[in-house]
């Protein structure tokens, strides 16, 4: 039986070989020894082929021959549509204006699957996390643009949004495309080429890490010291009430195991970048959604590590 203090090491170990790159990107950006301009360069290239490869690699490991679970996949669909809306419920009770509405419930139901959240997986479950999570970024990735151009189009009144762009705009999203290439290589009988799995996890144990490396090298940590109360409860949105609704749901649902452990970490990861370049694009209060997106990332180093804790303690993953 698994000890109270290696359960603490283990989730312990979330934070550290997840998180602590993006200390050390923010330490590196601290001493001058990045140029922001490169790793945002870097960035643009994970985004369109690293992270797409990593996603078709876990794709691909899919076995079609076993009963496939959606169910942890429906429920944190599901989850996220409840915590729109009622996050969208409470910034009309606060009175919350129009600007920052949008950035605000953005914070509150869409987080970073396909970076963080995909690291994280890495890390507590290796290369069983990121086939488990595969399925469900692309389904959620689809979920999360299709809801802000609704969020969007509904708070901005002066610019509104077509579904139909959005729809485009999710078909040729990178990460999707790459999800979609691992399953149609997952669809044959029997295990996809070695060389397949092998890719996956070299870029999970060496460019990860770099990528890491670049979000915490491009946070302006002295932006932070204008934030307000919104971008704290955005923060405590994003970080405790939407992860534990959907966890709740899908213990009541039956999830248990790898795949609530994966649904855990996917929901409790921190703001999407997205989130942000959306809300600027649509004239909205860009400054929160900073804010909200720097918070919940260098808070989701506590969160995750003691909501994963907590779980393994009761026994659920």
């Amino acid at each position: 039986m698994t000890s109270l203090h290696e359960l603490f090491l283990t989730s312990l170990s979330l934070s550290v070989n997840t998180f602590g790159w993006v200390v050390v990107g923010l330490v590196l950006l601290r001493l001058g020894w990045v140029n922001v301009a490169r790793v945002e360069q870097l960035s643009r290239f994970s985004f369109y082929w690293v992270l797409p490869l990593l996603l078709l690699s876990g794709a691909a490991g899919l076995d079609w021959q076993q009963p496939q679970s959606v169910r942890y996949i429906l429920v944190g669909a599901a989850a996220t549509l409840i915590t729109l809306l009622l996050s969208w419920g409470y910034a009309n009770w606060r009175g919350i204006g129009r600007a920052q509405k949008g950035a605000f419930i953005q914070g509150a139901y869409r987080s970073n699957l396909a970076i963080i959240g995909v690291a994280l997986c890495a890390t507590a479950y290796g290369e069983l996390g990121v086939t488990t999570a595969a399925l469900a970024i692309a389904v959620w990735t689809a979920l999360y643009n299709v809801l802000a151009v609704w969020v969007l189009g509904t708070t901005m009144s002066e610019q509104r949004l077509s579904i139909a762009k959005a729809a485009d705009e999710v078909a040729k999203n990178p990460l999707i495309l790459g999800i979609a290439g691992g399953l149609l290589l997952s669809l044959p009988a029997g295990p996809p080429p070695h060389w397949i799995s092998a890719g996956g996890g070299l870029i999970a144990t060496f460019y990860l890490p770099i990528i890491l490396i670049s979000i915490g090298a491009t946070m302006d940590l002295s932006q932070l010291r204008g934030s307000g109360s919104l971008a704290w409860q955005a923060t405590g949105w994003r970080l405790i009430l939407a992860p534990t609704l959907a966890v709740a749901l899908a213990y009541a649902a039956g999830v248990r195991d790898v795949e609530l452990g994966v649904l855990f970490l996917l929901i409790a990861a921190p703001a999407a970048a997205a989130s942000f370049i959306m809300v600027v694009a649509y004239r909205g209060d860009g400054a929160l959604a900073a804010n909200i997106l720097m918070l919940t990332t260098l808070l989701c180093a506590v969160t995750v590590p003691l909501g994963f804790f907590l779980l393994s303690l009761l026994g659920v993953i």
